[in-house]
């Protein structure tokens, strides 16, 4: 039985063309990693009264990352414009520039053509006419587009899926190898625990059995890595259910992986054995690359 990939990525791409009458709507969606939901529309301006609409339909489908949707309308116009005369401005330049003529005594005429370099006399106005139907088909071609977007971003998040199984099944079996290693590592320190006893009671003429007990526990305790293996287990098992969740997994696997990596760091802290310490530091660069790939899972 194939297994369905369920994984989203955080990064795609979608391109959406609808034909109404003399008119091409276009419409482009993109998308980056980002940690929240951002969304920018890039529209003409006589659809503004639609841009919410367009954003809470991108939303509807996408829960993160940073997404930025463009819409081109050619073809024929939507808009009329149309030239007005605002006649109080002309009234009151005519008048200063009678005023300046009468008090300076300067000859001339005041014609058309001074006027019409004179500012904010006439005014270009844009008027759109837009059906509801046109609204709705920019909301439809907004939807085919980000339909594409999402198949895409699955297409990507099988890819991302398999790669973080991978790093995440590697990491499993250097644990495996980790807790054998351990066995041997506890013979070790048991042979240190018996020279430490043997070199204590040979140079001490008090038998101080506390202090003994306390030296002893003391060595045990630093060289155990057993519970920190066994939360890297139980942590890898959430990592595996997670990422299988018809859900927003991003930041739930990001979290994981931080205690994965606190874990590590706690056995390389404890670990006097040269072979744990260079397992810790490959685990380490394994976890950081996970890491980064989790930072484009939606």
């Amino acid at each position: 039985m194939e297994v369905i990939m369920k994984m989203y990525s955080m990064t795609g791409y979608g391109k959406a063309e609808l034909i109404d009458g003399d008119r091409k709507i276009q419409t482009e969606i993109r998308t980056v990693n980002h940690r929240y939901f951002d969304i920018s529309c890039h529209i003409p301006h006589y659809f503004l009264h639609i841009e919410d609409a367009i954003r809470k339909l991108v939303h509807s489908h996408l829960k993160r990352g940073r997404v930025m949707v463009s819409v081109h309308i050619d073809g024929v116009s939507l808009t009329e414009k149309s030239l007005s005369t605002d006649w109080n401005m002309v009234d009151q330049y005519l008048k200063s520039l009678q005023s300046i003529q009468d008090r300076y005594d300067l000859k001339g005429n005041l014609n058309v053509d001074v006027l019409a370099r004179l500012p904010e006399i006439f005014e270009v106005k844009e008027e759109a006419d837009i059906e509801s139907e046109l609204d709705d088909k920019v909301l439809q071609a907004v939807s085919e587009a980000v339909e594409k977007v999402k198949q895409m971003r699955k297409i990507e998040g099988k890819a991302l899926k398999a790669d973080l199984l991978n790093r995440a099944n590697f990491i499993e079996n250097k644990l495996k190898q980790l807790g054998e290693r351990r066995k041997i590592v506890i013979i070790e320190y048991q042979e240190r625990i018996q020279e430490r006893i043997d070199s204590y009671l040979a140079n001490s003429s008090v038998y101080d059995e506390s202090k003994l007990m306390q030296e002893i526990a003391l060595l045990a305790e630093k060289g155990d890595i057993s519970e920190e293996i066994t939360r890297l287990e139980s942590h890898l098992r959430q990592f595996k259910q997670i990422i299988d969740e018809e859900d927003v997994i991003g930041r739930k696997l990001d979290f994981i992986v931080q205690e994965v990596h606190r874990e590590l760091n706690t056995i390389g802290s404890k670990s006097n054995d040269t072979w744990i310490s260079e397992q810790i530091i490959h685990l380490k660069s394994e976890v950081e690359k996970a890491k980064e790939q989790i930072q484009n899972v939606e």
